[in-house]
């Protein structure tokens, strides 16, 4: 009995000790890699690193600390970690296989955050959505549409696809198209639509607008009107061009054709 009681006791004493060491070493292991995460987080904030792309950094380098303090603490306990890191691999592709449009939405999260082909506040056409971004995470992209609808859109449905980014330059151009009736003064509106771009403080001199006879339609002549805005007068500058043309165009006498349908009877 009293050898029986000294195994025990010596056990309790080896592995005891083991445990606490092991204990510790998790919980202070813990607490550096938090640490570690908060300055590496701070420093990229320092360094103007977007937020989005600083927290999922945070968030991978904390969980990968978490992995190697764990493998450590059960080494110290006498755990074969070999065959810990294998069970662990194969138990990751099984949860892989299983979630696997999630795990493609996450893969396309990294390559969105990692090569930005967009930001948040940007106006972009992507997944089929037109929006402007709220959020990019892991699992999605959030947009806010014009009339204030949320859009989610996975970002496997994003990557892979075409993406239009209209807010990645700080210029846009305005191409407008305006028709005349074939009996007007074509280079009356010509000079109209000129002096409507040109009196427009929102334009830009360089490049310079562009008014251009573009087809000589079946019951219009066409011209095209370029002008180049900043991307925030993008539309202001769109709908008051309209406007403004129509109106001038009523003063000056011209016309803009719309289409019509003759029809004949014919008494049988």
């Amino acid at each position: 009995m009293e050898f029986s009681l000294e195994i025990i006791w010596s056990y309790i004493a080896l592995y005891g000790v083991r445990f606490i060491i092991s204990l510790a070493i998790f919980i202070v292991g813990k607490k550096l890699a938090s640490y570690a995460v908060d300055i590496a987080e701070k420093l990229m904030d320092r360094s103007k690193v977007d937020k989005t792309l600083s927290k999922f950094l945070g968030s991978v380098v904390y969980g990968l600390l978490l992995v190697v303090i764990s493998l450590a603490a059960l080494s110290n306990l006498g755990v074969n970690t070999t065959s810990f890191v294998a069970i662990l691999g194969a138990a990751g592709l099984a949860v892989g296989l299983a979630f696997k449009d999630t795990v493609a939405n996450i893969g396309a999260g990294v390559l969105i955050i990692f090569f930005r082909p967009f930001k948040v506040d940007d106006f972009i056409q992507a997944g089929g959505e037109s929006g402007t971004v709220e959020e990019i995470n892991l699992f999605s992209v959030i947009m806010k549409t014009g009339d204030n609808k949320q859009i989610i859109v996975p970002n496997s449905g994003i990557i892979g696809k075409t993406i239009t980014n209209f807010s990645a330059n700080d210029t846009r151009r305005v191409d407008m198209t305006f028709g005349i009736g074939y009996d007007d003064d074509l280079k009356l509106a010509k000079e109209t639509l000129m002096q409507i771009v040109s009196d427009d403080e929102r334009v830009l001199s360089d490049p310079a607008p562009f008014v251009a006879v573009s087809e000589l339609a079946n019951s219009s002549v066409n011209f095209v009107l370029r002008a180049w805005v900043k991307k925030e007068d993008y539309w202001s500058v769109y709908f008051d061009t309209n406007e403004k043309v129509k109106l001038v165009f009523d003063e000056k006498g011209i016309s803009i054709p719309f289409p019509q349908m003759a029809i004949h009877t014919k008494n049988i």
